[in-house]
């Protein structure tokens, strides 16, 4: 199953974090082409969309706990990075709930 993204459009009055959100999501899009959606669990995607839709301004709660989550991870890291964005950008990142 693939989410439809709504793709903000390239303006130049967008600020800088509105033009990083923009350049994630179409990381997204091509980093789930790259690694295969079916490699992604749900909440993974959900979270993930989460973030998109708040404007990817939360951090770390995206939690990756398969092979194919750590390397979409890796790989959007490195994307987003290539687009001068730093590495503490992305949002994953595990918490731990046990002592909440």
């Amino acid at each position: 199953m693939v989410l439809p993204v709504a793709v903000l459009a390239q303006d130049a009055g967008q600020t800088w974090a509105e033009r990083k959100c923009v350049l994630y999501q179409r990381a997204v899009t091509d980093a789930t082409k790259m690694i295969g959606r079916d490699r992604l669990r749900d909440e993974f995607i959900k979270k993930n969309q989460e973030f998109i839709t708040g404007g990817c301004l939360t951090q770390g709660n995206v939690c990756p706990m398969t092979d194919g989550e750590f390397e979409f991870a890796n790989l959007l890291t490195v994307m987003t990075m290539n687009e001068g964005m730093a590495s503490t950008f992305v949002p994953f990142g595990c918490r731990d709930t046990a002592g909440e």
